[in-house]
C-alpha cells in the first residue's frame, strides 16, 4: 500500500517497504525551494528551472534518503531505451564522462548500495524494480514512445542478462502518471501501440478519441518476463487529475517541474 511520508515530500510504497535494505519513492511538488510551475520540490536539472533551485531540492532529498553514503544518479532522458548500468566501473570515472553517459538514457540498473537510480516524469510512467534474490534495482521512464517500444521488457532482460534476474524474483511499482480517463491520444499513437502487438481490446478505449491504458501496457511487460501478479503494486494516482500534489505536463505545459522516482540499496 503506497502512503505519503509524514511531511508530505514523498510517496513511499509498500510492497517495496516489506523487504530490508531497500527505499522506493517518488516525490511530489511539496516541501521544496523551486517557485511558480516548478513548485516547489522539482529535482530535474532539464525542463527550465533556475539551477540554484534544482541542487538545492536534491540536496534536500539527499538528506532524506536513508543510509550514511548515499548519491542519486539521474539520467538526461529522451524517450528511447536506452538502458545504463550503474556498476563500479561507471562510478570510477570522472565526473565529465558520467555525465556523457547518462546522455540520452531512459533507464538505469545498479546493484550498488547507496546509489539512488532515478528518473523524471510529469505523465509518463515511472517503474522501479528489485530483483531480491540478486539484490539489483531498476528505475525506468516509460513515456508512451518508451512504452511502445517495450523498455520495461528491454530492461528486464538487460537485468537478465547481467545479473541473472527472473521474473519470479522481481518486485516492480509503477508510479504516479497520467490515466487511462486521461491520457487521450490520436489514431497514430494508437496504431503505434496495434503495430507493436499489444492487445488493444484490453488497453484502449475509445469516446471521442483514443484513451490508452499505459499502466496495464507496461503491467503485462512485468507479466510477459513472469513477474507474478501480487509482486506489482500501482500507485493509482493519475497526474493529470491529482496535479496539486504531482507535476503534470499536460496541466502545467512542458516549461514545469517533473517527479523524480528513485530506488535505492540502502549503505550501512
Amino acid at each position: 500500500m503506497i502512503q505519503y511520508s509524514n511531511d508530505k515530500r514523498m510517496l513511499e510504497y509498500g510492497l517495496m517497504k516489506s523487504y530490508p535494505g531497500i527505499f522506493c519513492f517518488s516525490t511530489t511538488r511539496h516541501g521544496g525551494y523551486s517557485t511558480g510551475k516548478y513548485a516547489s520540490f522539482n529535482c530535474n536539472s532539464y525542463c527550465g528551472d533556475t539551477q540554484e533551485n534544482v541542487l538545492a531540492n536534491r540536496q534536500l532529498l539527499c538528506d532524506l534518503l536513508p543510509g550514511t553514503e548515499k548519491e542519486l544518479i539521474i539520467p538526461h532522458q529522451v524517450h528511447r531505451t536506452e538502458v545504463r548500468i550503474i556498476d563500479h566501473e561507471f562510478l570510477d570515472r570522472p565526473e565529465a564522462e558520467r555525465t556523457s553517459l547518462l546522455e540520452g538514457v531512459d533507464a538505469l540498473v545498479t546493484d550498488v548500495s547507496g546509489k539512488c537510480i532515478c528518473i523524471s516524469t510529469a505523465d509518463c510512467v515511472p517503474v522501479m524494480c528489485f530483483d531480491v534474490k540478486h539484490r539489483v534495482v531498476a528505475a525506468i521512464h516509460a513515456g508512451w514512445r518508451g512504452t511502445v517500444a517495450r523498455i520495461v521488457t528491454r530492461t528486464l532482460e538487460i537485468m537478465s542478462c547481467t545479473y541473472g534476474t527472473q521474473g519470479k524474483d522481481v518486485i516492480a511499482c509503477i508510479g504516479p502518471s497520467i490515466s487511462l480517463e486521461a491520457f487521450e491520444v490520436g489514431d497514430e499513437v494508437y496504431d503505434c501501440f496495434k503495430q507493436s502487438g499489444f492487445d488493444m481490446e484490453h488497453i484502449a478505449f475509445r469516446s471521442d478519441k483514443w484513451h490508452i491504458d499505459l499502466w496495464e501496457a507496461n503491467r503485462s511487460q512485468l507479466l510477459d518476463f513472469g513477474v507474478l501478479p501480487s509482486n506489482i503494486e500501482i500507485s493509482g494516482i493519475c497526474t493529470w487529475k491529482e496535479n496539486s500534489d504531482f507535476f503534470s505536463a499536460r496541466r502545467l505545459g512542458i516549461a514545469s517541474g517533473r517527479i523524480l522516482s528513485g530506488i535505492m540499496l540502502e549503505s550501512v
